[in-house]
C-alpha cells in the first residue's frame, strides 16, 4: 500500500463540532483554551460555530449546520487536506436525526488520519501537544494510486 504525506504548518486548521446538549462544554474548553486557538485558523459547523463565535471573540469560520449539510461540508475539507484536526463533543446519550451524517464525518476523519477529540480530556491532550506548535507529517493511504491498482487488477 502506497502513502502520501500532509503537513500540516504551525498555524493549525482545527475544526470545533458539538451535538446539543455538548455546545456548552465546548464553548467551555475553548474559552479555557482561547490564548491558543487564537493562533489557528477555526472552523465548524453552523450553531456550533457562531455560538463559539459569540461567546469567546474568536474568528470561527461556520459551515452549514451539521444536519442540513455542515458535516459534509466539513468532510469534504478533510478529504482536501484543509483540516488538520477536530475536537467533535458528540453526546453519547441521545440519538442524532443525522446520525448517519456524523458517522459520515468520523469515519472520514479516520480515514485521512487526522486527530479527533470525543471528549476534553483528549481535546485537552491535544493542545498539548508539542506537534502543536510545529509542523507535523501525517501519512494518509494513497486512495488514487489504490484506486488505480484495483482498476489494472479487474480481469475482463
Amino acid at each position: 500500500m502506497e502513502y502520501k504525506d500532509i503537513v500540516s504548518s504551525k498555524k493549525k486548521n482545527i475544526a470545533l463540532v458539538a451535538h446539543d446538549h455538548m455546545k456548552s462544554m465546548l464553548i467551555d474548553w475553548v474559552l479555557r483554551n482561547k490564548d491558543i486557538l487564537k493562533n489557528h485558523n477555526l472552523c465548524g459547523t453552523g450553531t456550533t460555530a457562531t455560538l463559539i463565535s459569540e461567546k469567546t471573540g474568536l474568528d470561527v469560520f461556520a459551515f452549514k449546520s451539521g444536519p442540513i449539510g455542515g458535516d459534509q461540508q466539513l468532510g469534504s475539507r478533510i478529504v482536501e487536506g484543509n483540516v488538520d484536526f477536530m475536537i467533535f463533543f458528540w453526546d453519547p446519550l441521545e440519538a442524532q436525526p443525522h446520525d448517519p451524517d456524523v458517522k459520515a464525518l468520523n469515519r472520514i476523519g479516520v480515514l485521512y488520519n487526522i486527530p479527533i477529540a470525543n471528549n476534553v480530556s483528549t481535546a485537552d491532550f491535544l493542545l498539548s501537544s508539542p506537534f502543536m506548535n510545529s509542523e507535523y507529517n501525517r501519512q494518509v493511504i494513497d486512495y488514487d494510486k489504490l484506486s488505480n491498482d484495483r482498476k489494472s487488477l479487474v480481469i475482463e
